[in-house]
């Protein structure tokens, strides 16, 4: 089962660990301005958790996958990306990057 991670700058993050693997990121920029980072990653473990921080305030939460969209494969995962980072004929650009990055 695969999960797509959101973090989004000024206002989140995703923070990466146990149960889960990162396989591929993109950045999503709208109208030249960066408006997210998103991460295709590999549930290990159908218990892990995604730990979520918010920026202004430090608040940690740590989210159960089960209450995550899972996805049959990569592709799929990809394909809902996309569908959620296109409007119309807006300039909107996803843009693959290395996966360590935020």
């Amino acid at each position: 089962m695969y999960v797509i991670l959101t973090s989004k700058p000024g206002q989140f993050k995703t923070v990466i660990h146990d149960g889960v693997r990162p396989l591929e990121a993109y950045d999503y920029f709208f109208y030249g301005t960066k408006k997210a980072h998103f991460v295709i990653a590999e549930l290990l473990d159908e218990r892990a958790k995604i730990r979520v921080v918010e920026d202004d305030t430090a608040i940690v939460n740590d989210v159960p996958s089960k209450f995550l969209e899972k996805f049959e494969s990569v592709e799929g995962a990809f394909n809902e990306i996309k569908h959620l980072t296109t409007f119309g004929h807006m300039e909107t650009v996803l843009r693959k990057t290395d996966v360590a990055a935020q």
